[in-house]
């Protein structure tokens, strides 16, 4: 009944194993991919025909994670798996930038990857297991996929790269890298680092290219045995198109990439394009003419041609600035007056507001995923409005670009932050980008140091990014610094770095074409490090460190220790003790498993009174010591006061006052406040208190304790 293929190796010390042929055969590819005891199901689809009118490449990736795959039933009402979750998003993003350069140039039918994580052993990330399994269900396909492509992840400590870390590994690794690519070069690089050199970060990169090689093999060894027959798919040739675009309006377009601003840029270049649609393109009138579609793809060739062209030839780029040469930069802070941060970055026509909020214990994002729910700390959410690029749009939840660009910033900047115990704050950073021509995440990375320095986060040190670009075909290679969003569009490689003046934090490239050298990458790394250091310049010119103080406006905060036998009275039946002490002081009270309290508001004296209620439910009263306490009980013998906590101890009458006292109400009354100092503990082990021992006006002990009473 199946046709089942099976092929495996050994791989980074765990079995890889490629199965198709049993499940989901209907699919134009399926591969079941299992690395360790995690299994991903990867099927592919591809629509036979492409819509009318189609314009660009519909390709979809979509990874999804089941919470069976590690046991678990989801949280929440509906008790299934919902909307994408940040990681599954992420995961989608990272599969489709190395395999979506890898189709044939004019292939428009629409294509969706699906990937299903059915087990998951938690010590192997589904990712690089995604990753595999969809680059051998394409290679079985039959679509024009010009794989396969390997992936893997490369850890770095003590020295040593490490291939595939597990889970547990990599909560002790200095690198969290992924790369993706072909035999011949690499394709796609994720990355976190902590403040590693250039030449770790690229030793990392060719560590993880060379790992995967085998897994190239294990693939094409599958696809020799079950691969379909290749789609009956040639591209059409447009040269001819093309060089009647180029012979029109080639001239204009040249003269229009050498304008600066980018407004009168565009409207240069939609004047070359209506003279070119007005005379090539099919009418009524003219229906011998060029196709709208046809057209339309090959004048964006004939753009990349001479932007690329012309940088190639002359070193000098469209708004005139040398291959290496950054743009202007502006760096403000404090900009808004009742944020805990703020700053405002602008690089040319890039503009990044950035804005820094500290808060508590209860503002810790909760994630739920296959690992179970963990607490997140610091957050870093980017939003990209329409009005940044003059256009007018739709305004919603963010979308993928804006969550793979928050989290790129987010890595970059993690590595630069100050630990919970060295800063017990939640830290939130929003960056809006107002203006966008060119890598507004590196820019978020330059505001979102501004900020949190503004805010008085203590930071190690700031973290700048730059985004780097490349020109390659048979004239040469050009490397450009600080890319702006034509030299992006119409370049072969979008790759950006993040770091501070002692390392990298955070790498990412994307390339178009299939793939680059090790060489180049070597170029790009040392110019990006020359613009990154120049940009720290820049921003150092509005701040050089983290403010002293706090905004007035942040909570304060304050952490305590108590023994972890104590947390029950502290929290109290029900909770019963800790609402009490939130109430009436006003502060907020955390208290963790290991005992740490954490005790914040936004006034000083409310911590302070917080402080003290749970050290008198915590500590020990010390003999000797002098405590201010209430009486709670007048009693012929004497009166007992509370004054330490929940705490009572007795004053007998003999201890009330220097003279002789008749009786105890003479002296005090239920409710008063009194000094006391503690004597010591009868054989019962109660409490002995004396007042006539401390000044009842400014609670200092008096020198001669005369008549205590043994």
């Amino acid at each position: 009944m199946f046709d089942k293929h099976v092929v495996s190796t050994e791989w980074a010390g765990r079995p890889l194993i490629l199965e198709t042929g049993r499940v989901a055969r209907q699919a134009d590819g399926a591969v079941i991919a299992t690395y360790g005891e995690t299994s991903v199901l990867a099927t592919v689809v591809g629509a036979k025909q492409a819509k009318p009118g189609q314009d660009f490449f519909p390709l979809t990736v979509n990874y999804q994670e089941k919470y069976s795959a590690a046991g678990r039933i989801p949280g929440g009402f509906f008790k299934r798996e919902g909307r994408p979750t940040e990681k599954e998003t992420l995961t989608s993003r990272l599969i489709d930038r190395p395999i979506r350069p890898l189709f044939v140039d004019g292939f428009k039918n629409e294509v969706q990857v699906v990937l299903t994580v059915m087990s998951y052993d938690g010590e192997n990330d589904p990712d690089i297991v995604a990753m595999v399994g969809a680059s051998a269900a394409l290679t079985l396909s039959g679509l024009p996929f010009m794989g396969p492509i390997g992936a893997a992840r490369v850890g770095y400590k003590d020295g040593e790269y490490v291939i595939n870390p597990t889970i547990q590994q990599m909560e002790e690794t200095d690198l969290d890298l992924v790369v993706a690519g072909t035999q011949d070069a690499v394709m796609m690089v994720e990355s976190e680092a902590k403040e590693l050199s250039e030449d770790v970060m690229l030793g990392a990169v060719m560590a993880g290219h060379k790992s995967f090689q085998q897994v190239i093999d294990l693939v094409i060894d599958l696809g020799e045995r079950a691969a379909k027959e290749p789609w009956d798919y040639e591209p059409a040739d447009h040269s001819a198109e093309l060089k009647q675009i180029q012979d029109l309006v080639g001239a204009d377009l040249s003269a229009a990439y050498k304008i600066k601003d980018k407004g009168e840029r565009q409207a240069a270049v939609a004047a070359a394009r209506e003279k070119a649609v007005e005379a090539l393109v099919a009418t009524e009138e003219k229906p011998e003419g060029m196709d709208a579609l046809v057209f339309k793809d090959q004048f964006k060739k004939a753009e990349a041609k001479v932007v690329r062209g012309d940088i190639i030839k002359t070193g000098v780029r469209i708004d005139g600035r040398k291959l290496d040469e950054v743009r202007d930069i502006v760096s403000e802070v404090g900009i808004l007056p009742r944020t805990h941060g703020s700053a405002l970055f602008t690089r040319g026509e890039t503009q990044a507001l950035c804005v820094a909020t500290l808060g508590t214990a209860d503002d810790e994002q909760m994630i739920d995923g296959l690992d179970g729910l963990r607490k997140e700390g610091f957050m870093l959410h980017y939003n990209f409005p329409p009005y940044s690029v003059g256009e007018a749009g739709r305004m919603g939840s963010p979308g993928r670009r804006e969550i793979g660009h928050g989290k790129l910033a987010w890595r970059a900047t993690k590595a630069i932050l100050p630990t919970r115990e060295e800063f017990p704050y939640v830290l939130r950073v929003l960056s809006e980008i107002t203006e966008s021509n060119g890598s507004s995440s590196m820019a978020t990375v330059c505001g979102t140091s501004l900020a949190l320095m503004d805010a008085g986060v203590p930071i190690k040190r700031p973290a700048s990014g730059i985004a780097m670009g490349l020109i390659k075909d048979d004239d040469g290679v050009a490397v450009l610094s600080d890319i702006l969003g034509d030299e992006d569009h119409l370049g072969d490689m979008d790759f950006k770095v993040a770091g501070t003046s002692e390392g990298i934090t955070s790498l990412q490239m994307d390339i178009k074409i299939a793939g680059i050298t090790e060489d180049i990458m070597k170029t790009a790394l040392a110019q990006a490090n020359g613009g990154r250091m120049h940009i720290l310049g820049e921003m150092a010119k509005a701040l050089t460190e983290s403010r002293s103080e706090l905004s007035a406006n942040a909570p304060q905060m304050e952490t305590m220790q108590i023994p972890t036998d104590k947390i029950r009275e502290v929290i109290g039946s029900g909770g019963k003790v800790i609402r009490e002490i939130v109430d009436t002081t006003g502060a907020k009270v955390s208290i963790e498993d290991d005992g740490s309290v954490t005790l914040s508001a936004m006034d000083r004296s409310a911590i302070e009174a917080a402080r003290k209620w749970i050290l008198g439910i915590t500590a020990e009263p010390e003999v000797g010591e002098i405590y201010q306490g209430k009486v709670v009980a007048v009693k012929d013998f004497g009166a007992f006061v509370n004054f330490f906590g929940p705490k009572d101890g007795l004053v007998h009458v003999s201890q009330l006052a220097q003279e002789r006292v008749k009786h105890p109400k003479d002296v005090v009354s239920e409710g008063d406040s009194v000094w006391v100092k503690l004597l010591g503990f009868d054989d019962r082990g109660k409490v002995r208190l004396s007042m006539k021992v401390v000044d009842q006006e400014t609670g200092q002990a008096i020198e001669e304790d005369k008549g205590e009473d043994s």
